[in-house]
């Protein structure tokens, strides 16, 4: 599909637009008072252990700028981690530590960070540096997520995760997002990530884009994205469905990882999903959601959600 056509052939092909997606989705079926649940990456890492959904391991959270100061011995006993701010966007101001000597931290380019380093990157966060709209925040702290072998040169130092579309409990569209040298092993489309669309019967990649060109192989490993699939994917599918009971929000992306010794873990919820996934996948939303809107307004499982969806949408 070529995205360089006018609005009205864009809305012919089923194209979800930006102004249709805020008015009519975000609006329409996300209360404002339930996005703190999901805006706090700490608060959707709670109300996801109290749903029972597996989540990354918290090591700890820096909420003042004097807890920085005794963060050498927080991390001692860590081999790997992650520090993200609670409110961040877009992968902004995640820092990823894959080995460390208490002296220098190494990114996962064999970069090495000094504690200082550490240190004045944490400030940056509680500042809002990284935040919704600069608002003070905090930094999590998690054990590091050793992705599953399965995907091995299907990401560049950085771990592949996969976003789900969930609207009204079911959902709708998929992609997987890969990280090349380009984002700097950041999984995010704008970055120069790899998105590649994910058929929801199957789990199998249907399609894949870097810079919204289409691509065949992986920029940096050469490995043909024609060939991922994602194994666990009904499981994946259904942690995602279940996510519209966990926040009671009806359009949501739903952020997921396989990691190597857990399996399926949630990573974050987002109220306002980008629309690039359709650019992903090669065609548009707006078919979908039209559907779903027909399906009997009746109580189903999440198992069920998913069912009817992999009968519905090919």
């Amino acid at each position: 599909m070529s995205w360089l056509v006018s609005p009205r052939r864009l809305r012919e092909l089923g194209v979800l637009g930006m102004n249709e997606r805020n008015i009519h989705y975000i609006a329409g079926f996300n209360e404002r008072r339930l996005f703190p649940l999901v805006d706090d990456k700490l608060k959707t890492k709670e109300i996801a252990l109290a749903s029972g959904l597996a989540v990354p391991t918290l090591i700890g959270v820096v909420r003042y700028q004097h807890q920085i100061n005794e963060i050498a011995e927080v991390l001692h006993n860590q081999a790997a981690f992650c520090i993200k701010p609670a409110k961040g966007s877009g992968g902004k101001g995640i820092l990823v530590i894959h080995d460390h000597d208490d002296e220098l931290y190494y990114k996962p380019n064999d970069q090495g960070l000094t504690l200082g380093d550490v240190k004045r990157h944490l400030s940056n966060i509680l500042a809002g540096l990284y935040s919704l709209g600069g608002q003070p925040d905090k930094a999590i702290i998690e054990q590091l997520i050793h992705f599953d072998d399965h995907f091995s040169g299907y990401s560049f130092e950085g771990v592949p995760d996969i976003r789900i579309i969930v609207f009204k409990g079911y959902p709708v569209m998929a992609m997987m997002r890969l990280s090349t040298a380009a984002s700097d092993g950041k999984a995010n489309l704008h970055q120069g990530a790899v998105g590649v669309g994910i058929d929801l019967r199957s789990g199998r990649a249907s399609h894949a884009v870097q810079y919204d060109r289409v691509v065949h192989k992986h920029p940096d490993t050469g490995l043909p994205l024609s060939e991922v699939s994602i194994p666990e994917w009904d499981k994946l599918m259904v942690m995602a469905a279940r996510c519209y009971e966990m926040s009671d929000l009806g359009y949501i992306g739903v952020d997921i990882v396989l990691d190597a010794h857990r399996g399926p873990m949630l990573l974050e919820l987002n109220a306002r999903p980008g629309l690039a996934i359709q650019i992903a996948n090669g065609r548009g939303l707006a078919e979908r959601l039209v559907q779903v809107k027909t399906f009997a307004e009746r109580a189903r499982m999440p198992d069920e959600r998913v069912a009817l969806v992999q009968q519905s949408f090919y």
